[in-house]
C-alpha cells in the first residue's frame, strides 16, 4: 500500500495532501511540501465514521524521565545510553532479578532461533547461545555503537560461533521474514521510540506461532523502586501488542520485581 501512495505523490506536486487506508489497516497521510513528502501514519479506529488520530502524540508536560512522546496513552521512556553497560552486567542482579527463571520461562530448545532485541552488552544473549546450541542461533540485536562492539568483543572471547550480532535502527530490528522462534525483549521495550514500526517488523519476523516475550518492571506495584516510565503494566503491554497482531498467552509472576509476559503470533 505504501509504495502505491508514494507513486501517487510522484505523480503530482500540488496535492497539499491526502489519507488512504484499507480496512483495520492505519491510515497513511503524506503532504507533498517543496519536493519532500512526509508520513504520518495514524491509528484507525474499527468504526468507518470515526475520526483518525494520530499514532504517536507530544505533550509539553511529562514526565522528566520521559521524552514527552506517548503511545496509546503511555510515555516513551529516556534511553538508557552505552553507559549503563556496567549496570547491566552488575553482581547484584542475579539476586534481583533472577535471570535463571527468566531462561526457564522461555522454554528454549536445541535448534531454535532467538532474537535477544536491544541485547545491551549480552547479559542474556551468550546465556541463551548454549541452550539452543550449535544447530541454533541468537540474533543480538542493538543500535547502539557502543554496545554492538561489546556484544562483537564478547562473542569473539567466548567462541560463541552461534551468536549473530544484527545492528538494528529505531524501526526496523532487521529480522528475516518468518525465521525466529522467540524474540526476547528485557527491559527495553518502554524506551522504544517507535514501538508500532518495530513490533510490526518483529511479528513479520517470527514464525508461525512464534514468541514474543517482555521483562519488565511491573507498574501495578508503585513500591518498586524504579522510575515510573521504566515500568510496563500487562494491561498497557496487551494494548499495545494488540495493535500489531500479537496475543498474550500467559504472564508468569516469578520474579521479585518484573513481569514476564509472553505473547504469539497468530495467523
Amino acid at each position: 500500500m505504501i509504495l502505491n501512495v508514494e507513486r501517487c505523490i510522484l505523480a503530482s506536486t500540488l496535492v497539499a495532501g491526502f489519507v488512504v487506508a484499507g480496512a483495520h489497516q492505519p491510515v497513511y497521510q503524506y503532504h507533498a511540501l517543496p519536493g519532500v513528502p512526509v508520513l504520518r501514519i495514524f491509528a484507525q479506529s474499527q468504526a468507518p465514521t470515526s475520526p483518525t488520530r494520530p499514532l504517536y502524540e507530544t505533550r509539553a508536560n511529562h514526565d522528566p524521565n520521559g521524552t514527552g512522546k506517548f503511545y496509546l496513552g503511555r510515555e516513551i521512556a529516556q534511553v538508557m545510553g552505552p553507559g549503563g553497560i556496567e549496570w547491566l552486567d552488575r553482581r547484584e542482579r542475579e539476586e534481583e532479578e533472577h535471570p535463571a527463571k527468566v531462561l526457564e520461562s522461555l522454554d528454549l530448545r536445541p535448534g531454535e532461533v532467538v532474537a535477544d532485541l536491544g541485547a545491551g552488552s549480552g547479559y542474556f544473549t551468550f546465556r541463551i547461545a548454549p541452550k539452543v546450541g550449535n544447530i541454533g542461533k541468537v540474533l543480538a540485536v542493538e543500535i547502539q555503537e557502543a554496545m554492538l562492539n561489546a556484544l562483537r568483543a564478547r562473542a569473539s572471547s567466548l567462541k560463541a560461533t552461534n551468536v549473530e550480532v544484527v545492528q538494528g535502527s529505531e524501526i526496523d530490528p532487521h529480522l528475516p521474514a518468518s525465521s525466529v522462534d522467540l524474540v526476547l525483549i528485557v527491559d527495553v521495550y518502554h524506551e522504544l521510540a517507535y514501538p508500532f514500526e518495530v513490533m510490526t517488523k518483529v511479528r513479520e519476523g517470527l514464525k508461525p506461532r512464534g514468541r514474543v516475550v517482555f521483562v519488565e518492571y511491573r507498574k501495578e506495584d508503585p513500591a518498586i523502586p524504579i522510575k515510573e516510565v521504566h515500568k510496563m503494566s500487562v494491561k498497557q503491554l496487551e494494548k499495545e501488542m494488540n495493535a500489531v497482531g500479537l496475543v498474550r498467552v500467559r504472564t508468569v509472576e516469578t520474579l521479585p520485581v518484573q513481569h514476564i509476559v509472553i505473547f504469539e503470533r497468530r495467523n
